[in-house]
């Protein structure tokens, strides 16, 4: 098929969310997210050669030392591979007391239960359900109504309850729940709510305690539109779900039009509190959101992190040991710290040493540099 003049004849702009007194354009930032890496699963599913059990288990660790307390850690019936690497890690006692495996699975009874047989023993599970509801797979992919679809959901998410249930009295694990709108930027907003709503009273678990909260990923499955798209579907969901304390808003973004870093962002500033994605943005076509440049980029606004990234050439190294993929050389931070200016540069760096370290820099940074490159073990 020849290449069209103008391919935009191909395409059609994306619907705009009823939000005229939308409020997140005025808000700021002022603390880190709950952090959620899934280099593991996300990340390794996208590699041309997935990750070897034992070069998952040096990325887990490393995870752990920069700081993770919620790694997804596979999609266990997805393969031999997947499962056994769950099993190694409950069975060699490798997650600290402190962090909470998260496992996915699709809305599918047999392997509901077979991710659920993967887990068996560990200490803290998040079990992550998804299906998805966006037009474009409801009546293209699985034929289904929208009743349908909520149908799925909730039958299935009853499922998960009785299997926490079981699994809690024979092996005393403790579970919380994570529930994902696959396409959710492709879905009308309003059936978002609905069947989120739907599967929150089918779960009949949720509370305000931070354990008990009903978490809700909410994914640019595909990043079809800009990041304040994204942003005005967040504090669209956020503003409708009833019992907004109950539970813990998730982003999960792309980068196939090269804005997943904005979009999750603007999407924090509009009530968001958890982010997944992966170190240095790998995963599936153009990869998921890269959580090192999300973490540096707060850190340049006076905000802890909340996660070590003081030997940031550690983490380059035991993510292209472990995936195969280097880090870019002009990534934002671990990329080459040079060019041109460099001796305005090298001023910067010494007035901003010389004072004390919580000075007022009005925001201006450092000549030509967002952070001192000491901060995350460079020079």
């Amino acid at each position: 098929m020849p290449m069209l003049t103008d391919a935009s004849a191909k395409y059609r702009a994306y619907t705009s969310v009823a939000l005229p007194d939308r409020q997140w354009p005025g808000a700021r930032i002022r603390r880190h997210p709950i952090w959620l890496s899934t280099d593991l699963r996300d990340g390794n599913q996208a590699l041309a050669r997935p990750m070897t059990v034992a070069q998952k288990r040096a990325l887990f660790r490393h995870l752990v030392k920069c700081g993770f307390k919620e790694i997804e850690v596979a999609y266990p019936s997805a393969s031999e591979t997947e499962f056994g690497f769950v099993r190694a890690l409950v069975e060699d006692g490798e997650v600290p007391d402190d962090v909470w495996i998260q496992v996915l699975t699709p809305a599918r009874a047999e392997l509901v239960q077979r991710t659920f047989l993967a887990v068996a023993g560990a200490r803290k599970v998040i079990v992550h359900l998804f299906n998805a509801a966006a037009p474009c797979f409801r009546e293209t992919v699985f034929d289904k109504t929208k009743e349908e679809v909520i149908e799925l959901a909730t039958a299935h998410t009853v499922l998960v309850r009785a299997l926490v249930e079981r699994y809690r009295a024979q092996h005393g694990t403790r579970f919380r729940f994570a529930y994902g709108v696959e396409a959710f930027s492709q879905t009308e907003p309003e059936y978002v709510v609905e069947i989120c709503t739907a599967v929150k009273n089918a779960w009949g678990l949720a509370g305000t305690e931070l354990e008990d909260r009903i978490i809700y990923n909410l994914p640019a499955t595909v990043e079809i539109s800009p990041p304040n798209h994204y942003a005005d579907l967040i504090e669209y969901f956020c503003r409708h779900m009833d019992g907004r304390d109950e539970m813990i808003v998730s982003l999960h973004t792309h980068n196939d039009r090269g804005t997943a870093v904005a979009a999750t962002e603007l999407g924090m500033m509009a009530g968001a509190d958890r982010v997944e994605g992966c170190l240095f943005g790998n995963g599936e076509r153009s990869g998921n959101v890269d959580l090192v440049t999300l973490a540096l980029n707060l850190c340049t606004q006076g905000i802890p992190c909340g996660l070590d990234l003081s030997d940031l050439q550690a983490t380059a190294d035991i993510t292209l040991r472990c995936t195969g993929l280097p880090v870019h050389p002009r990534h934002p931070y671990a990329g080459a710290f040079s060019g041109s200016h460099q001796d305005g540069t090298e001023r910067g760096l010494g007035a901003q040493h010389a004072a004390a370290p919580a000075a007022d820099n009005g925001g201006g940074g450092i000549q030509r540099l967002a952070l001192d490159p000491a901060d995350i073990g460079r020079t």
